[in-house]
């Protein structure tokens, strides 16, 4: 029965892997905007950039010197980090229950949250997050049961990599912090080791601290700009940590409903000096509260898409906790509501992608591009080494082109620092020009 649900499980993320590979690859024309963004970043490759750190960048830059400018690779990329973090969910499930159909339930239920289907085919700092946010919670949990170096050194490997990846990660450290502050009081020992973590942290997010402070803070000032902070009113402090609240509970409905459909009754003793459950809350409940906190102190704005990893081991928690009321005997009635919504979500991203004509997976980019290189050739010999202009539409051209130039950032960096640009090499695009060559 071990080997069959580990068989059960490496199909369905093939299948989950080919799936969302296809689908958005057969139903767009052309990438999705953030990895437009991350794209263009990676056609310059620095340790952070104007909106987020550097791993997507680098994430996509390797996969574009692998694979050119092929949509589908993206897409391939994309659900590579989405099956990569079920895998470890699957490997940190098997240790809690010691029962691999458990350990299956905890991933399968993810597919009843959008987050690990709908929303993927895009790959972004949301998504990037995923391995790393459970590879973290892992290699806690391992550092923690077995205090051996090795588990150590990958926690605070893991931990920068996803602080690379976007600066909400720090919810999650934060809520293990917490956690490591209960152990200290609870059992009265220091470990030494607790510095390991921490020190790899550090040093491997040393070189993006130091162009962080070159560069006056600007993913940070981005942040928290997309939060509405800059226009701040008392009632901000009510109604976006309702809106936040109204949202996570309507995108979760999905994965309640399946979760019904496996749990006798919905009554269980909590044991509150069990340290897996404490463990557990931590990870999950955590990070939450202290999302809905900052709505309130803060009174901005949490974008729905932000809260992508923070699911990641919900499956694990509500089986951890209902286990006793599982029975694992009588699945058929999950297994149609799972396939349901397994069979639904791609056709719904289908048809979206064919029947909206007006999304950014529309945009003409490989025309424009073909249009560029045209006009281009009858002026000049050279090739296109840079491109100017707002990350999406010079983006899609530093994609599309055969030369694929750098994306060096807008018109007015240029201008605000003074620096000459050589039009026989670069291609500029100002806000309402789809193709300008940057004759004056």
């Amino acid at each position: 029965m071990t080997n069959s649900t580990s068989k059960i499980f490496f199909t369905f993320l093939f299948i989950h892997l080919a799936i969302w590979t296809l689908v958005p690859t057969l139903t767009n024309q052309n990438l999705p905007l953030d990895t437009i963004e991350a794209l263009a970043w990676g056609s310059n490759l620095d340790w952070g950039f104007n909106k987020h750190p550097p791993l997507s960048a680098f994430a996509v830059g390797i996969f574009y010197q692998i694979f050119g400018n092929q949509d589908w690779a993206y897409y391939l990329l994309s659900q590579l980090f989405v099956i990569t973090s079920f895998y470890v969910v699957y490997k940190f499930s098997e240790d809690f229950f010691q029962n691999k159909k458990l350990a299956l339930l905890s991933v399968l239920l993810l597919e009843g949250i959008c987050f690990y289907n709908f929303i993927t085919p895009e790959f972004n700092v949301n998504v990037c997050q995923l391995p790393f946010w459970a590879l973290t919670v892992y290699y806690c949990w391992k550092s923690i049961e077995q205090d051996d170096i090795k588990s150590w050194l990958l926690f605070g490997l893991f931990a920068a990599l996803g602080v690379l990846s976007k600066y909400l990660f720090f919810y999650l450290i934060i809520a293990i912090k917490i956690f490591f502050i209960f152990i200290l009081v609870k059992e009265k020992k220091f470990n030494l080791r607790y510095f390991i973590p921490g020190s790899i942290f550090l040093l491997i997010l040393l070189p993006h601290l130091m162009w962080l402070t070159e560069n006056n803070y600007v993913t940070l000032v981005y942040g928290l700009h997309r939060t509405g902070l800059e226009n701040p009113s008392f009632l901000d402090h009510i109604v976006y940590p309702l809106i936040f609240l109204g949202k996570q509970i309507g995108m979760l409905i999905p994965f309640f409903i399946m979760f019904l459909f496996i749990v006798l009754k919905l009554k269980t003793k909590f044991n509150f000096k069990d340290k897996k459950l404490l463990f557990l809350l931590t990870i999950n409940i955590v990070p939450i509260i202290l999302m809905f906190l900052t709505s309130i102190l803060m009174g901005v704005k949490i974008r729905t898409m932000w809260m992508t990893p923070f699911y990641l081991f919900f499956g694990v928690l509500l089986i951890y906790i209902f286990q006793s009321q599982i029975n694992l005997n009588k699945l058929k009635s999950f297994v149609s509501v799972f396939l349901i919504l397994f069979i639904f979500s791609p056709f719904a991203y289908a048809y979206i992608s064919i029947t909206q004509t007006d999304k950014r997976t529309d945009y003409p980019g490989k025309e424009h591009a073909i249009e560029t290189q045209k006009r281009w050739d009858k002026k000049f010999e050279s090739k296109i080494n840079v491109v100017l202009g707002h990350e999406w539409l010079a983006g899609n051209l530093s994609y599309h082109l055969k030369s694929r130039p750098r994306w060096e950032g807008g018109i007015e960096n240029y201008l605000l620092t003074g620096d000459k640009m050589c039009f026989r090499t670069s291609v500029c695009l100002r806000e309402k020009c789809n193709v300008c060559l940057g004759e004056k």
